[in-house]
């Protein structure tokens, strides 16, 4: 089967986000990309998650949006995930999800302050929240523009898309990446923990403010970064984990 390495990875990737709880019906989908091949792979639209196999994997053009392999219809976020992929060069994964307390800060349209160091571990400081799209932008190509809000939010703040590993999408819910799909399906999870902690942060105190930046620096630069510490080196990889 082409490309079967690449769509059993996303096909994990997809069944991993249910079992962390993070995905009910078909709210959701996760992605990869091959960026040597020239494709990216996601699940196909609206198919229930009890009956998706790695051969329904659908998989595209990184060029120009185009099935190359599979016979289902690829998820209504395609275009979303195929921005990102094009303009966040150093990521190869993608999960999208409506998770409760994610989606709960996403409606809200506020970023998640950065209250503490797990927090800290996966984010360099608060987690970002896009603008709301404007009517035209809903009406016109939607998935594109979600995936245009995402990169001008970025690209507007100076942010590097390796140190916010996630955003919250503002009446939506949050997208987030990594270098392989598994790891952005890592970084959903982690970023609906940090949603749920700073709900209950600001539940008890109303008046919390963030971590200090040296606070801040400490726990995410000894996970990440050319300095980083924690964890076990490989020995095919620079990355500590």
């Amino acid at each position: 089967m082409a490309y079967e390495q690449l769509k059993r990875e996303v096909w994990q990737a997809n069944m991993d986000l249910v079992e962390a709880g993070l995905v009910v019906l078909a709210f959701g989908n996760a992605s990869g990309a091959d960026r040597q091949a020239g494709v990216m792979a996601i699940k196909p639209s609206g198919i229930d998650y009890k009956a998706l196999k790695p051969e329904n994997i659908v998989a595209l053009s990184l060029e120009t949006g185009k099935v190359v392999d599979g016979d289902l219809r690829p998820s209504s976020d395609t275009p979303t995930h195929l921005r990102l992929y094009k303009a966040f060069e150093s990521i190869g994964g993608i999960a999208h999800t409506h998770s409760p307390c994610a989606t709960s800060w996403a409606q809200a349209c506020r970023e998640i302050p950065c209250f503490g160091t797990t927090h800290a571990d996966h984010f360099y400081g608060p987690a970002p929240v896009t603008r709301q799209l404007t009517a035209d932008e809903i009406r016109g190509d939607y998935e594109v523009s979600t995936g245009e809000v995402i990169v001008e939010r970025f690209r507007g703040a100076g942010l590097d898309p390796d140190q916010f590993p996630g955003v919250l999408v503002a009446g939506h819910g949050p997208f987030t990446w990594g270098p392989t799909p598994s790891k952005a399906m890592e970084n959903a999870i982690a970023l609906e923990e940090i949603a749920r902690m700073a709900l209950r942060t600001l539940a008890i105190n109303p008046e919390a403010g963030p971590v200090s930046q040296a606070l801040l620096d400490k726990h995410f630069l000894r996970k990440h970064g050319p300095g980083a510490y924690y964890g076990q080196r490989s020995e095919t990889s620079n990355d500590n984990r």
